[in-house]
């Protein structure tokens, strides 16, 4: 056994203890079909969602790290329930009044608004696998109108035919008396409107594998319960869904939870063991507002591609995915930093770190460099002082701290700074607050200026903080655009004027400089912007010229 696997095996990383439960079904050997199944489920009455990126994502991450365990092969499906009635019509399609007439029938029944593919279920699966595909997830696409009526669901749908009583008995315990009166897990297509119908059963034939029902102006119909005639409600759908398939693994959001005993249930009653399952937390807003795909609020998969990369978005998914998580706007700068923090320290990490890191779960063990020489929210504030409308003019300044970095030579560093520029203009530009500086905060700005425009005054700012602290630190020999230098100098001068906490004193510099109330090591920013473009900075804050 390799060190990488015995690490693997006892590593405390969500996705190999996710994936530990999964080998322990299997203690004795591979399944009979010969593949460990994981599956996400779609319903593709809208578009791919952040939601839906989340479970392909975290699915992924657990996948592979099975793979690191065992070597029983590993198989995901990604299923869309398009033969689902169409509930209501969208309202973010081309002519949506033309789909009114349309309303109940299965959505690959529904003509595509945009007038590009077969359907509306069929384009909205093609949006899905594009997306999947963008992100280079490997996986098998199933479409349940195909599954039902191919015949590929006919066992199990005969199936819960034998055992329909047992079946109505899970679903009953959990209507309300009313829904009780009506309710049928089987769900006709009418043969002549091609409607999805929720009638109650007259009979369930065991015999014949078929229903009888009346449809909504009272006719009688009996159709066979295969050949996708009929599809089972959602919640026995789900159960079926396991049996059928003979799945190992799916996750869901919270909101789920309480459907799962009802799930596993079903998934028995039709013949296969429950697969394990793993309840994650939902997306909240900026507010703690659920995330939700009518209203449009927290940030969409789009939107987050629009400022930072795929990878950081993965990173953001890995992290405690069962804690609730707040996702705005302001998380992405965060989580591109974080998400290169630990590139650049995985590859001096032992086995045991690197399997706990979450870039190795991100990137299957073949984990890049970081070529991210200057951070992103230190080039955020980089944009913000220079005003800068194109990457070019970026890139002008991350030369100045990283002479030989070039476009080609480090792509990653390339595309931040253009996102940097998107961010900084849609989301930070618009909300910039500048302010006077108070007298103290003025006094201890025409100091930093001047101690930025001569080495000799900076070195007397130094050596009169280490007086002031009774320190005889011998004074630092450095270049004087050293990032440390630098910052070295701020902090000296803020001690000077009386700054406490010094904190107060960086804030007066984000607030009067930047207009924002944080932001970067300011040593590291100078360094990055230019010591003679700070000097000129402070001075126009001081002449009134950004409040």
């Amino acid at each position: 056994m390799s060190n990488l696997r015995e690490e693997a095996l006892k590593s405390k990383a969500w996705p190999f203890e996710e994936a530990r439960r999964i080998l322990k079904r299997y203690a004795k050997g591979a399944p009979d079909k010969g593949y460990v199944l994981f599956e996400t489920g779609y319903g593709p009455s809208g578009l791919p969602h952040i939601g839906t990126f989340g479970e392909v994502a975290r699915t992924t991450m657990i996948k592979r790290a099975f793979e690191e365990i065992s070597d029983i092969p590993t198989k995901l499906v990604c299923f869309s329930d398009d033969l689902d009635g169409m509930r209501k019509v969208p309202s973010n399609v081309p002519s949506p009044e033309a789909l009114e007439e349309h309303l109940q029938k299965p959505l690959t029944q529904v003509p595509d608004p945009f007038g590009t593919h077969e359907s509306f279920g069929h384009h909205n699966n093609a949006m899905l696998r594009r997306f999947l595909d963008t992100f280079g997830f490997e996986y098998e696409f199933i479409s349940a109108a195909e599954f039902y009526g191919t015949g590929q669901f006919d066992a199990v749908l005969k199936r819960a035919v034998d055992k329909y009583d047992d079946v109505m008995e899970v679903m009953l315990k959990s209507l309300r008396e009313e829904r009780r009166q009506t309710y049928s897990i089987f769900l006709p297509i009418h043969p002549e409107t091609g409607r999805v119908l929720y009638v109650p059963m007259k009979k369930v034939c065991a015999e014949t594998y078929t229903i009888t029902f009346d449809d909504d102006d009272g006719k009688e119909w009996t159709l066979p319960v295969t050949g996708g005639n009929v599809k089972l409600q959602w919640k026995p759908d789900f159960g079926a869904r396991w049996a059928a398939l003979e799945v190992d693994f799916e996750m869901y959001g919270k909101d789920h939870s309480t459907n799962t005993p009802i799930y596993d249930k079903i998934c028995r009653i039709l013949g296969h063991r429950a697969p394990e399952h793993f309840t994650y937390e939902l997306f909240l807003d900026e507010n703690g507002q659920k995330i939700s795909k009518t209203s449009g609020n927290g940030v969409s998969i789009d939107e987050w591609l629009t400022y930072a990369s795929a990878e950081s978005l993965s990173y953001f998914m890995y992290q405690k995915p069962k804690t609730a998580k707040r996702m705005h706007f302001d998380v992405i700068p965060k989580a591109v930093d974080e998400y290169h923090q630990q590139l650049r320290a995985y590859h001096g990490q032992d086995a045991k770190q690197q399997l706990n890191n979450p870039v190795w779960h991100i990137h299957g063990g073949d984990v890049p460099q970081s070529d991210m020489v200057v951070p992103f929210s230190m080039l955020l504030n980089l944009a913000s002082a220079s005003s800068a409308e194109d990457k070019e003019t970026m890139w002008g300044f991350i030369n100045k701290y990283a002479p030989n970095a070039t476009a080609d030579t480090h792509p990653g560093m390339d595309q931040a700074a253009g996102f940097a520029v998107a961010y900084f203009n849609d989301k930070v530009k618009p909300h910039k607050t500048f302010r006077a500086p108070s007298e103290q905060e003025r006094a201890a700005l025409v100091d930093l200026a001047a101690a930025l425009a001569s080495p000799e005054a900076a070195l007397d700012a130094i050596s009169k903080k280490n007086e002031m602290l009774g320190k005889d630190d011998p004074l630092p020999v450095a270049d004087f655009g050293d990032d440390e230098f630098l910052q070295s100098v701020v902090f000296a001068i803020g001690k000077i004027h009386g700054f406490e906490p010094l904190r107060d004193w960086f804030t007066a510099i984000y607030e009067v400089l930047l207009g924002a109330s944080q932001g970067p090591r300011f040593g590291g920013f100078i360094a990055l912007y230019g010591v003679e473009e700070t000097v000129q900075l402070i001075n126009r804050a001081l002449a009134g010229d950004l409040a």
